[in-house]
Formats: structure tokens, C-alpha cells, sequence
């Protein structure tokens, strides 16, 4: 039997989520009076400052849309759960007050559901097969029903970001570490795929109100698309989000990857698409930020005449606390440049890079990239910041020894920059923040 995946545009809140779940069955596998976890995607957060929440954070209003439908159906056990990667570790007010801007308090009072941080909460291990074991949090696992709520964008390191990869965040933190190993063959991509494999029954409703291209964060290029896909298969939900975004499923390496641990094909064969079909909503989003023919940096700096520097694209290994600074870093590079070319400098990231020979100075960004080039001879001076996460004072430290003289304030506020990038939606009606609010 084929997988059923509707495609329906989004035109009247409440109304829009009942077709795209009722038209795909998407809650015939929910038993009667169950336990029912919803997973959102909120992949950021800051207090400091108002950033683009667009294509980046599910709405509130498909959260709240899909809670009546729960309680129409005679839910009355829901929890609301996630884990936001903050750049301190031990911060819980980020995520507390993520949930109380978007509304979710006005949930609990109205419906009886709780949101949780995950990283309050226990955590049980997993096998998942062939070495991988994780450790998942244990109210997803427990429930009997799950709701999965991402949006719909491109991903600078997966390509693509649906249901599948958002399951990333009812891991725990040691987990998601482990994802992005040095390993060529079970990489980030090989254990992404295995994250919906011990999931209980899942709906699975991709918000596509917003879409964001060169995501998952606010940097995105963030446009209104109008689409929401649903579907009690997640890989097939997966797919034709995929194929949308403009890719073949197929050359998606974690699709690939899900649909042979599956026994299915990589394709759309074996779905039913329900409403819109994907050729005729399709876009063609770019994943990744554009870098100069050597790959040594990003193309934007490489037209404004910078030289004497190599910042190489990072890669799969580099966990979200180093990859959520790097285009900080790159920004404060950026404004830093006078015209005189820097001092023959490579920065290396993620846990798999190794330092170039000729190169004057080299610094090693984050604890794992100094394991792995501390003993490397061709680093002629090596400038270190071995904390993980970074810390802001060592990092501009290590670009200041090495004769960058980045802006302090720029990585010390980093918790503020977002603001400024809100300058591209203002004025432009489509992009309101009633969506993240809850009435």
C-alpha cells in the first residue's frame, strides 16, 4: 500500500492543519485516550534581542492547530518537548523563555499541555543497529503517539532539514556530539537517518508556512512558501519535502540512507501525494553558503580582495556549538579587513580538518580540532582555543594573536547581533509575528 503525504496549501489557521492531517490519515495510528508527544523545531534562541523566528522556528499557530485537533479527538495527555543547543550549556532560561513568547503557557492553561525542556528530563539508551546507540528522551519514547513538527528548509550540513533530521533534538547532548564524528562512512548523515527508527506511531506535518533556504538558522534566506505537507510515514513526508526544496530524495544521503535501512526505494514510487503536487509547488533552494573555487573562503569575502587568510567550509564533523559561531566569526573577519592582506592564516574547524602546509599561523577552533592538530608538524605556530564550547574571550584572543583584529563587541554580544537581520523583513507584510503568537 502507498504512503499517503498531503500537500495542501496553508490559507485559514485551524483549518488548514484539519485537511493536511485528515486527507493523509495522519492520526488513524493514534489509540484512543493516548499519550502524545509534540516535538517542534526551535533550532535557536536569544533573549537579547528579536531575530527572524521565519522559516527557522515552527509556528505557534500549527502548534496550537494541531493541539485542538488532539483534544478533539480526546487527547488529554500532551507534552510539548525540545532541546535548543544554547551557546552556554547550562542555560535554561533561553529555552523557558522561548516557550512563554510563543504562547506555549496559554496552552497549558487552555488545553492542560506541558512543554518541557528535554534536558530536564530523563534519558533512556537505544540501540539502533550496525555500533550506533544514542540516548532519546524518555517522555517521546514513553508516549504512544508523536507528533513531529518541522519546518520546511535546507540545511548547510544534511542539505535538508525535515521530520527525520528534527528528531536531533530529543537527543541528548553527548549523542549529538557523537553524530558529527570523523568517521567517512557512519557519518552525520549515517546516524540522522536511524533517528526515527525507535520513534512510537508518528504524524509527521512539516511547517511550510515559511521556508528557509541556506538554513537552519536565521542567516537563511527566509521566504513565504504557503505549504503544509503531512504524513504518518516520516521518510515519505520527508521525500516529497525534499522534493520540493528542489532535490531528488535520492541524493539526500540521510533519505538514502533511511530508505534502505527501510527496504524502500529513494524515490516517490511508493507514495500517494494528496492536494498540490510537488513539480508544481517545487523551488530550488540552495543548502549550503557560496565558497571560492580553492574552497579556502567564503566567495563574498574573497570579491571584497581579503587574502592572507583560509577558512575553509566546515564539514560534517563540527558539532552545532562551533558551527553556530562560525558565521559570527566570519562577519567579524569580514569587518575586520582593512585592505592589507592578513598574515598567511588558515582557521581549522570540526574534528576532522588538518592543518596546510606553508601556512604562518594556524588557529584551532574548538577542543576537538586541537586534539586533532596538536601534534601536526606542519603548523608552524599554533594558536589554540581548546574549550568546547569556545568561549568568546579565547576566540577573539586567538584571531588577535594572529594579527586579525576582529570587533570584541561583535563576539562578546553574539547573543545580540541576530537583531540585524531583521532588517531584510522589515516592512514586508508577509512577515509578521502574529504566526508565533498565541491569542
Amino acid at each position: 500500500m502507498k504512503k499517503k503525504v498531503s500537500v495542501l496549501p496553508y490559507e485559514k489557521a485551524g483549518d488548514s492543519v484539519r485537511r493536511a492531517v485528515e486527507s493523509c490519515g495522519g492520526l488513524d495510528a493514534m489509540p484512543s485516550r493516548a499519550r502524545v508527544f509534540i516535538k517542534p523545531n526551535i533550532v535557536y534562541w536569544t533573549r537579547a534581542a528579536a531575530f527572524p523566528k521565519w522559516g527557522v522556528i515552527t509556528t505557534s499557530r500549527v502548534v496550537e492547530d494541531i493541539v485542538i485537533l488532539l483534544k478533539e479527538k480526546g487527547i488529554n495527555d500532551i507534552i510539548i518537548g525540545e532541546g535548543s543547543v544554547t551557546m552556554n550549556p547550562k542555560d535554561r532560561e533561553s529555552q523557558k523563555h522561548a516557550y512563554e513568547t510563543m504562547g506555549y503557557g496559554l496552552l497549558e492553561k487552555r488545553y492542560g499541555v506541558r512543554a518541557v525542556n528535554i534536558f530536564d528530563r530523563p534519558f533512556q539508551k537505544r540501540d539502533l543497529g550496525d555500533g550506533i546507540t544514542l540516548r532519546f528522551n524518555s517522555d517521546i519514547l514513553e508516549s504512544d503517539f508523536a507528533v513531529n513538527l518541522p519546518v520546511l528548509k535546507t540545511h548547510a550540513q544534511t542539505i535538508v532539514s525535515l521530520g527525520i533530521k528534527n528528531l536531533k533534538g530529543v537527543i541528548d547532548i553527548p549523542s549529538r556530539k557523537k553524530c558529527h564524528n570523523a568517521d567517512p562512512e557512519k557519518d552525520l548523515h549515517y546516524h540522522v537517518a536511524r533517528l526515527a527508527d525507535r520513534m512510537p506511531p508518528m504524524l509527521t506535518l512539516i511547517d511550510g508556512i515559511f521556508c528557509n533556504e541556506r538554513g537552519p538558522a536565521f542567516d537563511g534566506r527566509i521566504r513565504r512558501s504557503n505549504l503544509l505537507l503531512a504524513s504518518g510515514d516520516v521518510l515519505a513526508a520527508d521525500m516529497v519535502g525534499a522534493r520540493i526544496l528542489g532535490y531528488a530524495p535520492s541524493d539526500i544521503p540521510h533519505l538514502r540512507y533511511a530508505a534502505q535501512n527501510r527496504g524502500r526505494c529513494a524515490d516517490l514510487s511508493d507514495i500517494e501525494i494528496i492536494g498540490e503536487q510537488p513539480e508544481d509547488v517545487a523551488m530550488s533552494l540552495q543548502y549550503a553558503f557560496p565558497y571560492n573555487q580553492e574552497k579556502t573562503l567564503p566567495l563574498p569575502m574573497e570579491k571584497m580582495g581579503i587574502r592572507g587568510l583560509a577558512y575553509r567550509p566546515y564539514d560534517l564533523s563540527i558539532c552545532t556549538y562551533c558551527s553556530g559561531m562560525n558565521g559570527l566569526i566570519l562577519s567579524a573577519i569580514a569587518l575586520a579587513w582593512k585592505g592589507k592582506a592578513f598574515d598567511n592564516v588558515e582557521v581549522l574547524t570540526g574534528k576532522i580538518m588538518k592543518a596546510s602546509p606553508g601556512m604562518k599561523k594556524t588557529i584551532l577552533l574548538g577542543k576537538c580540532m586541537y586534539k586533532k592538530n596538536k601534534d601536526n608538524p606542519d603548523i608552524r605556530e599554533m594558536i589554540a582555543v581548546k574549550e568546547c564550547p569556545p568561549r568568546p574571550e579565547s576566540v577573539i584572543a586567538a584571531f588577535h594573536k594572529a594579527g586579525i583584529g576582529i570587533d570584541p563587541e561583535i563576539i562578546r554580544n553574539m547573543e545580540s547581533m541576530p537583531v540585524f537581520f531583521m532588517e531584510r523583513y522589515k516592512g514586508r507584510e508577509e512577515f509578521t509575528e502574529d504566526f508565533f503568537r498565541i491569542e
